[in-house]
C-alpha cells in the first residue's frame, strides 16, 4: 500500500530505504516536481533549496538535519 510520494535529496539513502519499507514511494527531489509529491525531506544542509529563493509550494518540507530516520518518519505520519 503507498502512502504517498515523498521527494527526498539522494544523499537521505537511509531515509529512503526506511521509507520504501514502509509503503511510501520515493523519487528524487532533483527529478521531481513540487505539484507531483505529498511532501518534500531535505538534508538539511542547504536552507535555500535548489537555489531558488523565490520557490513557493504549499508540500510539507521536512528537514533532516539532526534527524534520525525514525524521527523523520515519525514526522511524516503526522502530517
Amino acid at each position: 500500500m503507498i502512502q504517498g510520494i515523498i521527494a527526498v535529496e539522494p544523499t537521505l539513502s537511509n531515509v529512503i530505504d526506511l521509507l520504501e519499507t514502509e509503503g511510501y514511494e520515493v523519487v528524487s527531489l532533483d527529478q521531481s516536481s513540487f505539484d507531483a509529491v505529498d511532501a518534500i525531506i531535505v538534508s538539511g544542509a542547504d536552507i535555500n533549496l535548489l537555489n531558488m529563493q523565490d520557490t513557493v509550494t504549499d508540500v510539507p518540507v521536512i528537514s533532516a538535519a539532526g534527524k534520525t530516520a525514525a524521527e523523520i518518519l515519525d514526522e511524516l505520519d503526522r502530517l
